[in-house]
């Protein structure tokens, strides 16, 4: 078991400013809704109620939260396997989310895609994509219709630090540079690609320099800040929505959880995950918010209460869904309908 020192944060300072109490709510009931919904997501996956695969952000709400904040309802959204928080922050209703981690036909995808593969077409959420790397594309893609159209809207694509080690990474900047397309590229670095700690895939293991290679402007900012986090993307998308072509943005984070719930975790030390929780984005937060005196903290145990409440009920929405009927298992696969049985 490798044993590290956490890996040092950008040099970037944190956003200094005043932050108003309607945002500050916003922000934090959300970042307490992600924590309670998959901290409850775990316990079923253990119950038997979720199957297949769970990959948990519990560490990393602060880029969620602060990321989408800085979106319009117009923006594109590419995500990940990791993409429960994303979905929720985009306005997802809970229920919806936990229905399609369950299978269940009233689920975001009608219980087809599953942790993974979370979408909705509606708020412009294009996945939850199970492929390292693969969404990169796909926002290109989607830059280059809007391009076209036109549109006036950018595309937001979160990938992880793993994604940097394949083609498509290398691929998409460079035609997202070339053709001058809307997107904005946010690395959540959380340091490990499954087990793989970042210091053993990439040579160079400061990803804000990798776009420099494809004229890509790239700065890097704590992820753990949700304050800075909003700050930094903000001036990004506006930089982008500008028309000056794509950015990248490497937000540094953690996952305090293993790499999904298959993991044996046998590559990093109890250690090292415990020096991370220190950095808790939410209690974080909620120190500044209660510092500067923003919210109380009996507000703040409000927020609490409301995340634990909008969850039991995002479950109760799930145990009332149906199972997608066995004859539809076969529709929208195949060009024409294929008799199933």
């Amino acid at each position: 078991m490798a044993t590290r020192e956490a890996p040092p944060l950008p040099k970037t300072p944190a956003a200094s400013g005043a932050i108003d109490a309607a945002t500050a709510r916003s922000w934090l009931g959300q970042m307490l809704l992600i924590r309670r919904f998959e901290e409850k997501a775990a316990e079923l996956y253990s119950a038997g109620k979720i199957r297949g695969f769970l990959h948990l952000s519990i560490g990393e709400e602060a880029v969620s939260v602060a990321a989408i904040a800085a979106l319009t309802e117009a923006d594109n959204i590419v995500s990940t396997y990791r993409e429960h928080g994303h979905a929720l922050a985009r306005g997802l209703p809970p229920g919806a989310v936990m229905a399609e981690l369950y299978g269940k036909a009233n689920g975001a995808s009608r219980g087809r895609g599953g942790s993974m593969h979370i979408f909705d077409v509606g708020r412009r959420f294009y996945g939850g994509n199970a492929i390292v790397a693969g969404g990169l594309p796909l926002a290109v893609g989607l830059a280059l219709a809007d391009r076209l159209r036109p549109r006036p809207a950018i595309t937001a694509c979160f990938f992880g630090d793993g994604a940097v080690a394949e083609g498509e990474f290398h691929e998409s900047l460079n035609l997202a540079s070339l053709w001058k397309l809307p997107v904005l590229f946010l690395c959540e670095n959380n340091y490990y690609a499954m087990g793989t700690a970042l210091d053993r895939h990439q040579a160079e293991t400061d990803i804000s320099l990798k776009g420099g290679a494809y004229r890509v402007p790239s700065v890097a900012v704590d992820g753990m800040d949700v304050m800075a986090t909003a700050s930094a993307v903000r001036a990004a998308a506006e930089q982008v929505r500008s028309g000056a072509g794509p950015f990248l943005l490497e937000c540094r984070t953690y996952r305090f959880r293993a790499h999904s719930m298959y993991d044996p975790e046998l590559y990093r030390s109890k250690e090292e995950v415990e020096q991370w929780k220190r950095r808790d984005p939410i209690a974080l937060f909620r120190a500044r918010l209660e510092g500067g005196g923003i919210l109380a903290a009996a507000a703040i145990e409000a927020l609490d209460r409301e995340a634990r409440a909008v969850t039991d009920q995002a479950v109760a929405f799930a145990e009332a869904g149906e199972w997608e009927p066995v004859a539809d298992l076969l529709k929208d696969v195949y060009a024409r309908e294929l008799p199933c049985g």
